[in-house]
Parts: structure tokens; C-alpha cells; sequence
């Protein structure tokens, strides 16, 4: 009884992943040769808003940046909004507020522990009409407004514009891990855009258009991933995220495995935050009751259900090759034999090699079609490092995220 229902399990995992890479490429072979097209935009204004919390090593070179965007001076406006940090990232910015007219700061009264309240504040402060978001640290492409204003001019129904978000300089072995899955999930994000179910706008660098923002109610400061929940927000009430591949924008990643696991953490708990929030959308309101809660909800449950599962398949087999080995040894018989050591091929087994051999070659097409060589220039063991280890640690993020949101010990 119980293999039956390891077996269903494993089939369940096996299907999800084939159903989605299918999915995928169904959807990327007929759109191949536009997956790098954007819309002509016009020129209109627009202000940038950066979060800033103790940054005095990055945020000079991300203001410089973003002056260098290639847009008109007198059409950009860029406003640092500092969390009260307790470095001189205050006094590194006003340095650049004397000596570019078109930036600005404004200092918060207190520290409010997360992204969302900055950037609120600056959201009301700005001028135009078109508000972009930038992470202190992240340096966008110069022509990245130039590929993303088209979508929010050419759709009323779009209300925000994402970009490829890749890695700067990976140089430990695991932002090279984080180079992989960036370029694998910008691409993904692509062809999510092809059928209209983009859920996050991540914080690097996102476009949107004011009044949307404004009438969803701007970002939720209580929620630790405000970028998957604006947009969530925003389909929830009829309106499109769009990707723009066709532009970059750089990003640091955590360069040790501690601060990995703790980016991580809190990605996870607030992706179940807006999983929770938005849980009666469920079959309902377009793809976003209909694919993005399912996929979420469907993701959380095997990952938290499968690895307890694999947990008591270990346990079991610890506890039956020692109970096992002492009856053995009191018997004085042989303790492995032979045949215990013939490996009998199944459909498990090939069905699971095959879900292997696709994500593979899936994570190699696209390292190729976004040829970007900080990724692409992994070497072989990582690439399957990434697809064996990096990928199979998930599980485990997503059960101590949920012990902490049961304990409540979670912070920005």
C-alpha cells in the first residue's frame, strides 16, 4: 500500500514537470522568432525610485546608471528614498543630488524593515507618469526604458513592463549557481508573458504605469515580496504584466550560501503572504485563479509533501537495513547478498531520467538563446550541480520558511 502511494507521488511530481516543460515548449516554438520583440515607444517621463538602506557601497554606482540611461535629462527624474540607514549612504547621495539636477532624496523618518514603504513614498513624490523601481545595487541596460515604455503605451491593459534580470560579476561558486537559474527563469518569465501569466515584477528594475499603481493601492508594505504581490494585484483586478527580454538589467546576488538561504527564506514566506492573500482567486479571475494560484499552491504543496515523504522513505530504510544488519549478525547469516544489489529499471525510473535529460537541455537552451556569458560559460558540473543539488534544496527552504511563519520569526 505504501509503494502504491510513493509510486503516485513520484508520478505526480514527474507529470507536473513534464506538463510544464511541454507547456513551455509548445508555447516557445511557435514564438520563437519573436521572443526578443518589443513595442516602439515614444519618449514620456519617467521617475525612478530607489529603496535605499544602508547602500553606501553600491548606490553611487546605481544612480550613475540609471543618469546614463539613454533618455532625455529633462524626461528622467530619479529619487532615492533612504530607509534610515545607519551608514553614510545619506551623505554618498546627496554627493550625486548636487551634481545631477535630476536626482533627488528624500529620507524616511524611520526604518520601516522592507522595500514597499520606500518606494511608496517615492511613487507619491514623483512627477510623471511613468514610475520605474531599481534596486540600489542593480545597473540596467542604457536602453532599457527604450524596450519596456511600449508595452505600458500600446495596452491599457498592461500596468507594468519587466526586464531579463541576470547576474553582476558571479565570482563564488554560488552566484555562478544564481547565474544559471537567473537566465533559466528570465526565460521562463518570457514565455509566461506569452500567455498573458507574468507574476512578479522583480525589484532590480520594473516599469509601470502611475495610475495603475495608484488605483491598486501602491505596494503592500506587510508583505516581504511586494514585487510578486503588485502584480498579483494588478491581474486580480484585470490588468497584464509584460516581459521584456530584450533588455537587461544586472543584478548582486548573495555571495555566500548563508545569505543564499536567507534571500531565499524570505522570497518563500512572502510568496505564501500573497499565496494566502489571494487564495479566493482560486479557478477564478482569468490566469490568475486559473494557472498562477494553482501553480503556487500546487508548488507548495509537493514541495513541503515530498520532502516529508522522502524523510520517512530515508527513515525507513536506516531503520530496515540496521534492524536488518543486527538480525544478521544474531543469526550468523549473510547480511547483503547479491541480489540485493541488482537494480531492476522501472517506468519511475525512466520517466524521472527523462524529467532529468529535458530540464537539462531546457536549462541549456536558455543559457544559449539568452547568451549571456556569465551563465554560459558554466562549466558542465555546474550546470549539473544546479539541476541535482541547488534545484533538490528547495524542498527544504520552503519547510523553514513555513516554520517560521508559524513562529512568527521572520524579518525583511
Amino acid at each position: 500500500m505504501v509503494n502504491s502511494f510513493v509510486d503516485f507521488v513520484f508520478f505526480a511530481y514527474v507529470f507536473i514537470g513534464l506538463y510544464m516543460l511541454a507547456l513551455f515548449v509548445f508555447i516557445y516554438f511557435p514564438n520563437r522568432k519573436k521572443v526578443f520583440d518589443y513595442p516602439p515607444g515614444r519618449i514620456e517621463g519617467v521617475t525612478i525610485v530607489i529603496p535605499c538602506y544602508n547602500e553606501a557601497k553600491e548606490i553611487g554606482a546605481g544612480i550613475k546608471s540609471l543618469v546614463s540611461l539613454d533618455w532625455p535629462k529633462d524626461k528622467l527624474e530619479i529619487i532615492v528614498v533612504d530607509d534610515k540607514s545607519t551608514d553614510n549612504s545619506v551623505e554618498v547621495v546627496r554627493k550625486y543630488v548636487k551634481k545631477y539636477d535630476n536626482v533627488k532624496l528624500i529620507v524616511n523618518e524611520r526604518n520601516s524593515g522592507g522595500a514597499a514603504e520606500p518606494r511608496n513614498i517615492g511613487i507619491r513624490a514623483s512627477k510623471f507618469d511613468y514610475v520605474a523601481v531599481a534596486d540600489a545595487d542593480s545597473t540596467p541596460n542604457p536602453d532599457a526604458l527604450k524596450k519596456m515604455i511600449g508595452f505600458l503605451q500600446t495596452d491599457k491593459k498592461v500596468g507594468a513592463v519587466t526586464c531579463t534580470i541576470l547576474t553582476k560579476n558571479p565570482k563564488t561558486f554560488i552566484q555562478k549557481l544564481q547565474a544559471i537559474e537567473y537566465a533559466v527563469i528570465a526565460f521562463n518569465r518570457k514565455l509566461l508573458d506569452m500567455v498573458d501569466a507574468v507574476y512578479v515584477t522583480p525589484g532590480p528594475f520594473a516599469l509601470y504605469d502611475k495610475k495603475v499603481l495608484f488605483e491598486v493601492g501602491l505596494f503592500d508594505v506587510k508583505n516581504m515580496t511586494e514585487d510578486i504581490e503588485i502584480s498579483w494585484k494588478m491581474m486580480s483586478r484585470g490588468y497584464l504584466t509584460r516581459m521584456s527580454l530584450a533588455t537587461r538589467t544586472y543584478s548582486e546576488t548573495p555571495n555566500s550560501f548563508k545569505k543564499w538561504w536567507k534571500q531565499r527564506i524570505r522570497w518563500n514566506i512572502g510568496g505564501k503572504q500573497t499565496l494566502w492573500k489571494y487564495r479566493k482567486y482560486l479557478f477564478r479571475r482569468h490566469m490568475l485563479g486559473f494557472f498562477v494560484v494553482p501553480w503556487f499552491a500546487t508548488s507548495l504543496f509537493l514541495g513541503v509533501f515530498g520532502l516529508g515523504l522522502f524523510a520517512y522513505l530515508i527513515f525507513k530504510r536506516v531503520l530496515v537495513s540496521y534492524l536488518s544488519t543486527k538480525y544478521s549478525i544474531y543469526a550468523s547469516s549473510t547480511i547483503v547478498s547479491l541480489q540485493d544489489l541488482t537494480f531492476s529499471p522501472s517506468i519511475l525510473n525512466f520517466f524521472g531520467g527523462v524529467l532529468f535529460v529535458l530540464g537539462g537541455a531546457f536549462t541549456i537552451l536558455s543559457l544559449t538563446i539568452l547568451s549571456d556569458s556569465t551563465a554560459k560559460n558554466n562549466k558542465i558540473f555546474n550546470i549539473l550541480f544546479y539541476l541535482t543539488i541547488y534545484l533538490a534544496l528547495y524542498p527544504f527552504i520552503v519547510v523553514h520558511a513555513i516554520y517560521k511563519m508559524i513562529r512568527r520569526n521572520y524579518t525583511w
